[in-house]
This record gives C-alpha cells, structure tokens and sequence, in this order.
C-alpha cells in the first residue's frame, strides 16, 4: 500500500488531498448503515445502523489508544507485530517534529489508517444482521480491532523504511495490496464467516423471506459508498498526483462494469435485473478494485469489476447451499470479491501501472500470482480462526445472540427502545395518540 513513514518537508497540497479523503472515508461509515439499514427487514434497521455507528465508536478509541502502534509502530515480533506502547494515545504525534511523513502529518495518517480499521469492523455486522446483542457486538469489535485487524494490518501496510521494520507479507513475501484486499476485504469476509457460524441462523432462514425493507436507502448507500471509495483508495497514494489519479479512474471504472456483471448474471440466472443487484454489483467492483487499483489499466479495471460483479453475484446463493446464514451477503461479495481482487494482481497486473508489477498475462509469470495467493489465504485463515474463537468467547462470557422470540417481535424496539418508522405518529400534521410519542403527549397534556 505505502511506504513507512519518512521525515520529509510537509506538502500543502498532499495534506489537503489526504484530509478529504479520511472525510470521504469517514462518510462511507453513514453510507455503510444505509446499505445495510436498508438490506435488513424494518423490524431491525435501526439496530443495523447501530451496529456500524457503534463500531465507528469503538474502534476510534481503540485505534487512538493502542491500535496504530500496533499495526505501525516499529516491529517487535518477527513481523508479526508492532510496539503496542510506541504510539501510545498518538500523544508523540501531536509535537511538531513527528510531522514529515510522506510530505503530510503523521498524526493525519494516523487517522487515515484508523478510519480503514472502522470500516473493516463495521462490515462483519452484516452477517450478523437481526439477531445479534449490541453490547456483545461491541465488546467484538473491540477486541477484534486488537487482536486480528491490528496485525493484519501490520503485515500488509507496513513497509519497511530506514531503520524501521515493518510486516512480513509486504517485506518479505512482496504481497501487493495497495488499498486494502487482504487487510480490509479478505479480513472482514473471513471475520464475518466465523462469526456467523457461531451465532447461528436466523429464526426462519431459508424457510420465511427476508427481503429488504427499503431499497432506497440501499441504493443511497451504495451511492455514498462509491462516493467514499474515492478517498479509500486514491487517499493511499497519499499524494494527490498521478497516482491518484490512475487510481481514480481504476475505482470508476470497475464499480460500473461490477453492476453490469452482475446485473447480467441476474438477466441469464432470474430473468430480470434488479435495484439490489445494481448496488450489489457496484460495491463487489470497488471490493475486487480496493487492492488492485495502483496495480491494472483502465481495462484491466473494466475486467476486474464485471468479473467480480459476475462471480459475486453467484457466491451470494453459496449460503443456502452450504447452510451458513451471512445475513446480508458480507462473504459473497467482501470476501469473494477480495479474493477475485487480490489474485486478479497476480494475472493481470501491468508493469506500467503505479506498483509497477507484472501479472502472469503481462509476461511477469507465475511469482505474483504466487505471492498474492499466499498472501491471501494467510489472512484469511487467520482472522476466521482468531474471530471464531473471539466469537466464541464473547458468546460464552455474555451471550451474542438475542432471544428468539425477542428476534421474531424486532430487535429494534427490544434493544433500543426505538422503531424506525411509526406511520401513525402524525397525520395532518398533529399526533393521533396512537404511538408512544403521541401517548405521552396525550397524557402531559391532560
């Protein structure tokens, strides 16, 4: 992805371009929660969202306080990991003399960084979607950001500078992953699987319909999300130079021709193409483009997003086939498309692309492909052990999954006390007393 941090003069211009685009990720969290909100069924959407928001919570903290030194502080264990205490509440990144790095504020890269981790965590709730305690999740995410992000993280990102070691599958291994295929894609999509199996199916799955209950919002989602993805992945070039650039037009290119593979798969499969599909489609592109974007040309874009439009579209059906419950797809397309993604370098990465290497149908032969295979069954292994086991334990200390039958009625009332829509609250511009809100109302003023 990057290169270690390096003392160097600050650049006005780069620090601009990586402000705007931590703000674009920032926006792909509420982004995040419309999909999602809108996926799941009205019963519980304003839990999903909650879901994400109280990750964006967590996770800053967390990232603040022990987080980055983690994945970026200097190497204490074979590559494995970073000095947990080296930037410890980023207090040293606020001095002046730590700015420099790469031309833009260390601390500002720190934050970058940080908001990657938010969206990693933030996905694996859609596999979890409708029936999982929010205490529980929290306590997950937490923990999970510590224990399988943080040194996915550090492998991947982590590039050896100087005196600085950094993770061994960047170093070591020569794994390319410039925005985030392994250490966001795989990782989440993995994470998302186990903890999946471990809170079991959703009363009714495979048996009721589950459709989604407002697929406006998801198409907003989406929206916002590809709006977002921008600053994803163009922001790692930090710089707001050709690079940048290429890497623009890469993530353009192939959230398009993801709908069009998947909307033709759905043609040919259902007979018809859908809104959902369309969404769909889109964000398994930017999934299947997040690491490969500094690596293919515009037409290997265009290939890498219609191929995993195409092939996400199929890996969606593989939960009813193998009787796993991904509430809302988060292993068929984040997991799928990350694999699609981080092998597709390996085929067909162009040497005259900003990472300068060769897949295997540019003449570079079968080393990438190699490397990024490694690579990515690496991560994944992993962070579905480390997350099933955390899973596990969470479930065993507090339990993660709600009551059935507090399932059945609506997590959202159960939980948060709230609904997200209460049609009867006002009509004609004056409460019925029909809700909750115009009950008390009624009482107040009686």
């Amino acid at each position: 992805m990057t290169t270690h941090p390096l003392t160097v003069a600050l650049d006005s211009g780069d620090t601009a371009w990586l402000l705007v685009s931590a703000a674009l990720v920032l926006l792909m969290a509420p982004g995040l929660a419309l999909f999602y909100g809108g996926m799941v069924r009205a019963k519980s959407v304003l839990n999903m969202m909650m879901m994400t928001v109280g990750a964006l919570g967590v996770v800053i903290v967390v990232w603040t306080l022990v987080g980055y030194s983690l994945a970026f502080g200097d190497d204490v264990g074979g590559g494995l990991i970073g000095n947990p205490i080296q930037y410890l509440g980023l207090e040293s990144l606020v001095r002046p003399e730590a700015d420099g790095t790469f031309g833009i504020p260390t601390i500002l890269f720190a934050v970058f960084q940080g908001l990657f981790c938010v969206i990693t965590g933030a996905l694996i709730s859609g596999a979890i979607a409708d029936r999982a305690k929010f205490g529980a999740w929290l306590v997950f995410v937490t923990v999970w950001t510590l224990v399988v992000y943080a040194p996915v993280a550090h492998w991947v990102f982590d590039v050896s500078s100087g005196s600085h070691v950094g993770g061994w599958l960047v170093n070591r291994v020569g794994l390319v992953d410039f925005a985030g295929g392994t250490a966001v894609e795989i990782c989440s999509g993995a994470s998302a699987l186990a903890v999946a199996l471990v809170v079991g199916r959703r009363v009714g799955f495979g048996k009721e319909p589950m459709r989604p209950h407002n697929l406006t919002l998801v198409m907003i989602g989406a929206g916002l999300l590809w709006f977002g993805w921008f600053g994803f992945n163009a922001g790692s070039a930090l710089a707001s130079g050709h690079k940048a650039a290429v890497v623009f037009a890469a993530t353009l290119l192939a959230g398009a021709a993801g709908i069009l593979g998947w909307l033709g798969v759905e043609r040919v499969r259902d007979g018809h193409a859908t809104s959902l599909g369309a969404a769909s489609g889109a964000v398994a592109g930017l999934v299947a483009i997040t690491p490969s974007c500094g690596s293919v040309t515009p037409v290997g874009a265009l290939l890498m997003g219609v191929v995993a439009g195409a092939v996400c579209a199929w890996a969606v059906g593989l939960k009813y086939r193998f009787g796993y419950d991904d509430s809302l797809d988060v292993v068929g397309v984040h997991l799928v498309g990350g694999l699609v993604g981080t092998l597709g370098i390996g085929l067909i990465a162009s040497a005259a692309a900003p990472t300068a290497v060769a897949g295997l149908f540019y003449g570079g032969g079968l080393g990438q492909l190699g490397r990024q295979t490694l690579g990515a069954l690496v991560v994944l292994v992993f962070a579905f052990t480390v997350s099933g086991a955390l899973a596990l334990g969470v479930d065993r200390l507090m339990g993660f999954r709600i009551d059935p039958e507090h399932e059945v009625s609506g997590i959202d009332l159960v939980v948060h006390a709230e609904t997200a829509y209460d049609l009867n609250a006002l009509v004609g511009g004056r409460s019925t007393g029909h809700s909750l809100l115009g009950h008390l109302t009624t009482r107040e003023h009686s």
